[in-house]
């Protein structure tokens, strides 16, 4: 099953077995207090929880996801809500086919996808002193080799390492969830 079937999968069973609006990621919402509307980006978007939140909060929102099922309903949450989100299906193991402009945007998030080989985009699409939110799966040793695979878990403090240079408003381990969260600022 390709990446795109598994997802759509998944997404139609969620809102067929839950129909609940999708709540953004805690974390992220905590952050609200530095936002201060703009332009946004969210990575791997899903049902949209973060890019709903980051429109009602006076960001225009590119809203990306493999899944068409998920970005059908992102833009029929949008239209319902009159939100500026604006939804592309795209598959991100294809990197070379983004057409991002350098610094175009005031904050980039990213919750529970993970690739590395998106940080160096990440920094160069997000405008000087804007902000970048992630959370993921990260390698702790209770959490080794179960549920997602280790290939798709931070390190320890990789975040952290990775954007040591940046401004880090908040970040943290969850060894007994195994996550790791970030929120920084570029410089």
């Amino acid at each position: 099953m390709d990446d795109k079937t598994k997802w759509n999968e998944k997404y139609n069973k969620r809102l067929n077995d839950e129909p609940v609006e999708p709540e953004p990621n805690r974390r992220l919402k905590d952050r609200v207090s530095f936002f201060s509307g703009g332009t946004a980006l969210d990575i791997a978007c899903g049902l949209g929880g973060n890019s709903i939140l980051l429109a009602e909060h006076n960001f225009h929102v590119q809203a990306i996801d493999i899944s068409d099922v998920a970005i059908k309903y992102v833009q029929e949450q949008a239209e319902k809500k009159q939100l500026p989100i604006d939804t592309r299906i795209y598959d991100l193991t294809k990197l070379n086919k983004l057409n991002w402009k350098d610094q175009s945007f005031d904050i980039v998030v990213i919750t529970y996808y993970l690739d590395r080989a998106l940080f160096p985009i990440v920094k160069s699409v997000i405008k000087e002193n804007g902000y970048f939110f992630m959370e993921t799966y990260y390698l702790t040793p209770e959490k080794e080799g179960k549920g997602v695979s280790n290939q798709y878990k931070l390190q320890p403090k990789e975040l952290q390492t990775e954007f040591a240079d940046w401004t880090i408003h908040y970040f943290e381990e969850n060894e007994q969830e195994g996550r790791q969260t970030i929120f920084c600022q570029k410089p």
